[in-house]
């Protein structure tokens, strides 16, 4: 099973990315001065079920933490990881929990 740690950060590209069976899946993300604006999370159909989505979406909040962003979460699958996982609602803009 992946975790966050084997998640590769493209700043450049702003993504966080995962490799596995020949199949990327990825977090799109763009910054907006101190915010970390997640677009979309992608997960190949083949990846499905693995819980690929949630290491993906763990390590793009944990890297918002350690950078010291907040996050505005336009994706609805990291605005529902942040629902069920409330230890990250210190980092969503304004402090609120997305709906």
């Amino acid at each position: 099973m992946a975790t966050p740690a084997d998640v590769r950060h493209d700043a450049r590209r702003g993504r966080f990315e995962l490799d596995m069976d020949g199949e990327t899946a990825h977090v799109e993300y763009r910054r907006d001065g101190d915010t970390m604006v997640i677009l979309h999370t992608i997960v190949p159909e083949a990846l499905s079920g693995r819980g690929i989505a949630g290491t993906l979406n763990a390590a793009a909040l944990g890297h918002a933490r350690e950078a010291g962003l907040q996050v505005d979460p336009q994706c609805e699958y990291t605005a529902s990881y942040v629902r069920r996982h409330s230890g990250y609602d210190d980092l969503l803009v304004g402090g609120e929990r997305s709906s």
